[in-house]
């Protein structure tokens, strides 16, 4: 056979292979390139199924290649620039082509010296010929191999790519490349697949293979595979298996571990047992030999009286007969009872020998401290020789075997009693045991045997705490109480001490409460010195600790041991233990520093640490946490105010902070002679430090009412006071009048006047009008001034005061202030233009809500705003934004919305044009602080009612009030309305009207429903619907801009894929039909929106509609050499088009997110400021 033929053979076949490939796996696109080029290159044979298959009307609709054929031409301007970008296009994919040349020069040199070697094995003729027939042969098990897996069609991709680029099919492995999207072709992975001109060696191992081998081996490959799982599976279960091993083996270890404990805890008790078997064992001796030493006692009394009885008369005898009776009888009981303590004793260490090994550890503890206490007294019983000292001996013994026995019980307040009982007990029981008997060697033996008892329980107690459940060691406190108080050693009771304060890790609230009741019982009894010496080093130890719980008992102590201490100790070493819990890090610790300062300051005996104390105090006011301020505001300002009597000081240092806090802020702008200029950019320490003061002057402000009670300087007055009724104030107008005629002196009422409210105003000239926050604390401070001193003072001095400061000069009233701070009230009043600027800004505001608004009856402000709103006073004629600033900050409180509702209707029902759009702008700030109610009952009728009015400047100021109202509401009701009044604007069909109504629901895109969206949409494309045949460019301009930022704010929503398809889409294509007027930024922004919305088909519509009228070949000189590039475009997008309804999926919506399409179309500021609108106005 003729090799030539021999080879097209062999290419036809893998040319079908190839198309095969691109049609079963869904690459339409390359196919349809590859049809092009098949038949460019006269190869009409090998192009006929795919001929075909492009011609199915079942899968390319008729009526779909008709509507791109109706789409008008391009003109020649958008094909050159789309030449331009084709060249740019082609001059990257000449570099790329380069370089894969090269890597085909370089594969083609390893391939000829691959033939070289194997030149005999070129395939037969008879091969080729009977081609056909064994496709059909094997075609059969084809289909048997299952779907493709992931790892084939990796490898079999980068084989057709390789193939194509061989073959000579470029622009066909470029569309295949950019169509396998999930694959970068140019980076085939290393494998077994992975060799040169792959797709014909797969071609030859196919041909050269058997049905039976290929199935063999693939049936190798599968049950390979179900391997590979099931080792994966073992070694999964072999892996869940050691885990398991390891788990046992800790819980072995562990519990070997615990066997071992349990061991060396027995052997710890049996030498326990065995110790206190020998202490019975001396006790009893020593009991024989006390029982002896009394026999020869009486054997020896008996002798003596005999002696005595023979020289004495029998009168005389009487009494050692009586007295011999009484001792005899003293005896007995003191036999009788020491053999029932004994017996007792027997009967104790017995149990105990019992319970040993079945007990828990903190119960074998208690029950040792028991039983060794128990034997202590008995030691003190046995050796009293006398029978009222016995008896005392075992009412001690019984209380404080009561007391031990209380403690296994779980109820706290009789373990409150229980300390306190063992705290009263210990006075007497201590006089027992050194109470001076007949016989000197008897007391001290008593005295000895109570130090070893307390020895006894010190050395046992730091033992036995560890084993103690720890929601149970405080009922160790008796014991701990009573060892440190009366332990001789100074170093024992620093360590019991210690035990005390750590005798919990971490004790919750309930857990101080009882430790610190303990400190509390065991301070009164130690006294002062012991106190400072042993109780308050515990608080230097422990001020550091890493645990916050502990840190806290020590602020605990600070204000409750203070008592317990000398005077002098409180304002040194405790203040100073204060000082550093003070600066403390943890909020808890510091809010308990501020609670304990309060505790501690009544308690100082002089005043010589009150500027220690004030610093603290401001120190604890600036604290970043907001529970330290309120503990501090709350309890500890009271305190101070009360104990150093210097609140004129602390308000001076106030005002001086809060100002210079201001004053530290840089300005908004550093141009001088504007209002910016004067104006603070305020951080966020310097906002909390301020907001922080002005709640520490609304904290000050009864302390100010009632020093200025106590301090007037009118006396008929002062003895009137009693005889005031509650409803009316102290400060009358008689006696303000009477005050500024008088020549005396008042300065804590001429503080509020003359430092506090000009500081006040001086403050807010500094704050913008994002400050309201800060205004509204102001405002509260004066509502509250007006509240405690009254109306009389209200109008008499308060409003003159804001008058003069807001510039309204000639309304202020100042007969009632003293002549001699006159001239500081009038210095108030603005001077400059920038000055009266600011103080329309910042002041008014505060006129109107703190000051006009405190009064009873809303007449006032409502008669202010009315002068202000018709122009009535002087200085409001050129301040309109700024009276609405005004107005938008009364509008912030909902007790004045009644009030600008009336106003509102005043001004709609008035016929001048000016105010029925000042009720338009009234409504706009309104609008975001009320709720739904208001909105449909006050709101839209009054808009409804503007809307409606005769004048077009009125109907269309009403249309921005139309927007915000659907920017802050979703209501199906208002947005209703609104859709209906919106029509109602647009049938009359002005430029004016339809850019208001189209900017004024823009604005609500973010934040409306998706019902409100849609009919936006719709006004859109009809409005892009229908042609403007205006010959001004400017209103065509304005038109078309409005109606792309419209579109790029939907964009950056979801809106539903009907709403898409109806009305995006086809917006989107008017306004780009209207190419004159479309700024460049938004062309470019709807034609990305258009192509991630609806495909790819719009990338090149304008070479589509080229390609179906023939200009392509028509064209071809405007792109030379890339002609057949422009044609291989057109059937692209033609292809595209037809099957996009068929490749579109919900995956490229879902991954085009909103904030992608916000950030893409740079449309973010320009809603931020849109939203701005309201505020700026």
């Amino acid at each position: 056979m003729n090799p030539s033929r021999s080879m097209n053979v062999e290419r036809s076949s893998l040319c079908n292979c190839v198309v095969n490939f691109l049609l079963e796996e869904g690459y339409t696109l390359a196919a349809f390139e590859l049809l092009h080029e098949l038949l460019e290159d006269g190869r009409d044979d090998q192009a006929i199924r795919l001929r075909e298959y492009f011609s199915d009307h079942a899968l390319f609709p008729s009526d779909q290649i008709a509507r791109f054929n109706s789409i008008r031409a391009a003109d020649p301007q958008t094909l050159l620039e789309e030449k331009q970008i084709l060249e740019e296009k082609l001059a990257v994919t000449e570099y790329e082509l380069r370089l894969v040349q090269e890597d085909v020069t370089r594969l083609k040199s390893d391939l000829e010296k691959i033939s070289e070697a194997r030149a005999d094995e070129s395939p037969d003729a008879s091969i080729a010929n009977g081609l056909k027939n064994l496709l059909e042969k094997k075609g059969s098990n084809f289909f048997s191999l299952g779907p493709l897996k992931d790892a084939e069609r990796r490898d079999l991709n980068c084989a057709v790519k390789e193939y194509l680029l061989f073959a000579g099919y470029r622009l066909t492995a470029m569309t295949f490349i950019e169509e396998v999207t999930d694959q970068n072709l140019d980076v085939w992975p290393k494998n077994s697949a992975c060799v040169n001109d792959a797709l014909r060696r797969y071609y030859y191992q196919y041909l050269s293979s058997t049905t039976e081998a290929a199935e063999e081996k693939m049936f190798l490959i599968q049950e390979n595979e179900s391997q590979m799982k099931e080792n994966m599976t073992l070694k999964m279960e072999l892996g869940s298996f050691l885990k398991i091993k390891e788990l046992a083996d800790s819980q072995i270890a562990s519990l070997s571990k615990y066997l071992e404990t349990a061991q060396k805890d027995l052997k710890e008790r049996d030498l326990l047992v065995q110790a206190l078997k020998q202490s019975l064992e001396l006790q009893r001796k020593e009991l024989n030999e006390c029982r002896a030493e009394i026999t020869s006692l009486k054997m020896h009394i008996e002798g003596s009286r005999a002696s005595r009885g023979l020289n004495t008369g029998k009168m005389e005898a009487t009494p050692p007969l009586c007295i011999d009776r009484k001792e005899e009888t003293r005896s007995q009981h003191m036999e009788t009872e020491t053999t029932k303590l004994t017996l007792v004793r027997e009967e104790n260490l017995k149990s105990l020998v019992s319970q040993v090994d079945d007990s828990q550890p903190e119960e074998n503890a208690l029950h040792l401290v028991s039983k060794t206490l128990s034997a202590s007294h008995f030691k003190n019983t046995i050796v009293i020789n006398d029978g009222l000292e016995c008896n005392k001996s075992k009412i001690s013994t019984t209380t404080s075997e009561g007391s031990f026995v209380s403690c296994n019980g779980n109820n706290d307040q009789d373990r409150e009693n229980n300390i306190e009982h063992i705290a009263q007990s210990t006075v007497p029981e201590d006089s027992s045991l050194t109470h001076k008997t007949d016989s000197p060697t008897s007391g001290t033996t008593t005295d000895k045997m109570g130090l070893e008892t307390v020895q006894i329980v010190s050395d046992a107690l730091p033992k036995i705490v560890p084993y103690v459940l720890i929601n149970h060691r405080e009922e160790l406190l008796p014991l701990i109480m009573c060892a440190i108080e009366r332990h001789p050693d100074g170093n024992v009771r620093d360590s019991l001490t210690h035990t005390l304060f750590n005798l919990i890790k971490r004790p919750d609230e309930q857990q101080r409460k009882i430790i610190m009741d303990a400190c509390v019982s065991l301070a009164k009894n130690v006294g002062q010195m012991r106190t400072e010496t042993e109780l308050l080093p515990q608080c230097w130890e422990q001020i550091n600790h890493v645990y916050e719980e502990r840190r806290l008992l020590v602020a605990q102590s600070c204000g409750e041991l203070a008592e317990f201490v000398r005077p002098e100790i409180r304002d040194s070493l405790i203040l100073s233990i204060v000082h550093q819990l003070v600066e403390d890090s943890a909020t808890v610790v510091r809010e308990a520093a501020a609670h304990n300062l309060a505790m501690l300051l009544p308690l100082f005996p002089n005043m010589d640490k009150y500027f220690k104390v004030e610093e603290l105090l401001f120190q604890l006011v600036c604290d970043p946490s907001g529970v330290v301020v309120n503990a501090t505001l709350k309890e500890l300002l009271p305190v101070v105010i009360n104990w150093g009597g210097k609140m004129d000081h602390v308000l001076r240092v106030l005002l001086s902070h809060m100002l210079g806090a201001a004053k530290r802020c840089p300005p908004i702008s550093g141009v001088q002679d504007i209002v910016d200029s004067h104006l603070r950019v305020l951080g966020e320490n310097e906002r909390w430090s301020i907001d922080v003061f002005l709640r520490m002057i609304m904290e000050l402000l009864p302390f100010i009412h009632q020093r200025c009670i106590e301090t007037c300087p009118i006396t008929f007055t002062t003895k009137s006071i009693s005889t005031l009724d509650e409803n009316r104030s102290f400060f009358s107008s008689s006696l303000l009048q009477s005050y500024a005629k008088s020549n005396l002196e008042w300065p804590a009422f001429d503080w509020i006047y003359i430092d506090c409210f000009p500081d006040l105003i001086q403050l807010t000239c500094f704050l913008s009008h994002k400050e309201d926050n800060l205004r509204s604390q102001i405002t509260k401070i004066l509502l509250t001034v007006a509240k405690l001193f009254g109306d009389d003072y209200l109008s008499i001095i308060m409003l003159p005061i804001f008058l003069v400061s807001v510039g309204d000069y000639e309304n202020a009233d100042l007969t009632y202030f003293p002549v001699s701070f006159l001239p500081r009230v009038k210095g108030l009043q603005p001077k400059s233009p920038v000055e009266k600027k600011i103080s329309t800004t910042c002041v008014l505001p505060l006129l109107l809500s703190g000051i006009l608004g405190a009064f009873r009856n809303d007449e006032r402000v409502l008669a202010y705003l009315r002068k202000l709103l018709r122009k009535e006073i002087p200085w409001s004629v050129n301040c309109s934004a700024e009276i609405m600033g005004a107005v938008r900050f009364i509008c912030t409180f909902e007790e004045h919305h009644g009030t600008v509702f009336q106003l509102i209707w005043e001004l709609v029902a008035c016929s001048e044009e000016s105010l029925k759009t000042a009720a338009a702008s009234l409504l706009i700030l309104l609008v975001p602080y009320v709720d739904v109610k208001l909105a449909s009952t006050h709101v839209l009728p009054a808009l409804v009612t503007l809307g409606s009015d005769q004048n077009l400047n009125v109907r269309y100021a009403s249309i921005d009030a139309f927007g915000v109202v659907a920017q802050h509401f979703k209501n199906d009701v208002i947005v209703d309305k609104i859709r209906i009044q919106m029509d109602a604007f647009l049938e009359d069909g002005s430029h004016e009207a339809i850019i208001s109504v189209i900017r004024s629901l823009v604005t609500a895109v973010p934040h409306t429903t998706g019902k409100l969206r849609e009919y936006i949409l719709s006004i859109i494309f009809q409005l892009t619907s229908v042609p403007s045949h205006g010959n001004d460019v400017t209103r065509r301009r304005d038109r078309t801009n409005v109606f792309c930022e419209a579109i790029r704010a939907l964009d950056a929503t979801d809106l539903p894929s009907t709403s898409v398809r109806d009305f995006l889409v086809p917006a989107i294509q008017n306004l780009l039909k209207d190419h004159d007027n479309l700024d460049p930024a938004h062309k470019e922004a709807l034609e990305i929106i258009m192509k991630e919305r609806s495909g790819r088909a719009f990338e090149s519509i304008s070479k589509v509609m080229g390609a179906h009228l023939g200009i392509a070949s028509s064209m071809t000189s405007f792109f030379g050499d890339s002609a057949p590039r422009v044609k291989k475009e057109a059937a692209e997008i033609n292809d595209s088009s037809i099957t996009s309804p068929l490749q579109q999926s919900p995956h490229s919506q879902q991954d085009d997110t909103r904030f992608r399409r916000i950030m893409r179309g740079g449309f973010g500021e320009m809603l931020r400021g849109k939203a701005k609108g309201p505020d700026d106005t």
